[in-house]
């Protein structure tokens, strides 16, 4: 299977919503709002300060996605890239698609020398997942995950 790595557009805006979705029931059992998860692809989607879609296609498919967002570290005077919201079509899994959006992250960090880092989350029993990013060179850290939502968000 050729995949093909290539930056998100407005038009892929609606299968990213789709994906991030599928995702969320899939990973959490959560079902997202539609219409949230619409204007919140597409408003990143137009502040790329704020981060960017890299999309897997193969045969003309949208195949996967992931998102990238930047995270300013002082002590390394650089930003860490946190990859989110990753999902593969589930007929394409286990096929390099991940693989294939890692390694363009990887060299798109590279080129850019104020990246110090990538790094992202994973649910704790997603063992699969974990593997892959060990497979992929990446490292668990002794971090755990807290957050809580802001009244703008309730």
């Amino acid at each position: 299977m050729e995949i093909i790595v290539r930056a998100a557009t407005d038009t892929d805006a609606t299968t990213i919503a789709q994906f991030n979705r599928a995702m969320a029931q899939e990973t959490e059992h959560k079902t997202l709002d539609e219409g949230t998860v619409n204007a919140g692809v597409r408003g990143l989607l137009t502040r790329p300060d704020y981060g960017f879609y890299l999309v897997a296609e193969s045969e003309g498919r949208v195949i996967g996605c992931l998102l990238v967002t930047f995270e300013w570290s002082d002590w390394r005077n650089g930003l860490f890239w946190w990859i989110q919201s990753v999902y593969v079509r589930p007929e394409a899994r286990r096929r390099g698609v991940f693989r294939a959006l890692y390694r363009a992250v990887e060299a798109k960090a590279d080129e850019n020398e104020n990246v110090c880092g990538l790094r992202l989350y994973v649910e704790r029993d997603n063992a699969a997942a974990q593997e892959t990013y060990r497979a992929l060179g990446m490292e668990e850290t002794a971090y755990r995950l807290f957050e809580t939502e802001c009244m703008g968000q309730k």
